[in-house]
């Protein structure tokens, strides 16, 4: 007979680290399942200076290595296996990955996260790792005393602009409005750096190069002329798509993939709960998750307890 978990967790950025951490203490038999290693899409940033508790920004992969020691101390069973597929039998859940291996649980948080979109533009493709790229904090030092082009205008991007301009001689951000939607503070850092360009209302229309990236064609929305920056890189970030293509014949997905769930994170299925960025919430932030995982693991210890016939009255 296979081994009957309460729990399994999902993925172990923040939000499943999280819940992994408050079922330890709700001495829940959990497993987390986790394809890459723990951190999620927080790797891809430098630093994280808006995480309560700390008077001066921390290092991303500290913070991590923090939360994941901080579950592992409670206790945290981790195993690095991508799921292939989730199903139900005789009301249990059904964990299905790509090692070929069956986990049984009675509940299931998806904390799956997302992953950075793409412009969908002629020559990106072609030229991903050979100056399109989506990690400033990955790629910077490749682009020391060059000139690149950062598309978006929220506050990933703002925070990478701002870390690509301690490495290369010109920043331009190319953004589809007038104004940055990301926090204000970071905007007037970004419009007070004098490496930094702003080219307003405009959209990348084409990624040229041969070998790698040479320049960028833009189009102003607003004229409709189009011109070209010349540029050694171009760096993303006009949002992101969730890693939910496992769960598309399973539970219930909005038009753009990210779960669809009710107020107690529950999606349409009971006994299925998901949190941070592969939920369909309105604000994509590492302190969202962390409080959307512990909520989860609230709310699934009591659809455990209820299976159980032992909850609390």
């Amino acid at each position: 007979m296979k081994e009957l978990y309460d729990l399994v967790i999902i993925g172990a950025g923040p939000a499943g680290l999280t819940a992994a951490i408050y079922a330890q203490r709700s001495q829940l038999k959990t497993l987390v399942l986790e394809k890459l290693s723990p951190g999620g899409q927080l790797l891809l940033s430098a630093r994280i200076e808006n995480y309560p508790g700390f008077s001066e920004a921390i290092p991303a992969q500290k913070l991590v290595e923090q939360m994941q020691k901080q579950a592992e101390n409670l206790g945290m069973n981790l195993k690095l296996e991508e799921v292939k597929n989730i199903s139900q039998q005789d009301g249990k859940k059904i964990v299905r990955t790509f090692a070929e291996r069956q986990y049984q649980a009675l509940t299931i948080i998806i904390a799956t996260g997302a992953r950075p979109s793409r412009l969908g533009v002629e020559g990106e493709e072609k030229l991903i790792g050979r100056g399109v790229s989506y990690c400033a904090v990955c790629d910077a030092p490749f682009f020391k005393n060059k000139i690149v082009a950062v598309v978006g205008g929220g506050s990933t991007a703002l925070e990478e602009g701002l870390y690509l301009a301690k490495f290369a001689s010109k920043v331009y951000f190319v953004h589809r409005r007038g104004m940055f939607r990301g926090e204000k503070i970071l905007a007037k850092r970004v419009s007070k750096n004098p490496k930094i360009e702003i080219v307003w209302n405009s959209i990348v229309e084409k990624i040229c190069g041969g070998e790698e990236v040479e320049k960028i064609k833009i189009k102003n929305l607003k004229t409709e002329k189009t011109s070209d920056l010349a540029c050694s890189g171009i760096f993303i970030f006009t949002g992101s798509n969730p890693n939910t293509e496992f769960l598309k014949d399973f539970i219930e997905l909005d038009n753009q993939g990210f779960i669809k769930t009710d107020e107690r994170l529950e999606a349409n299925i009971k006994g299925i709960f998901a949190c941070g960025d592969a939920r369909n919430n309105l604000l994509k932030q590492i302190i969202i998750a962390c409080g959307e995982g512990a909520l989860a693991t609230h709310i699934a210890e009591a659809y455990v307890n209820k299976t159980k016939g032992v909850e609390y009255k």
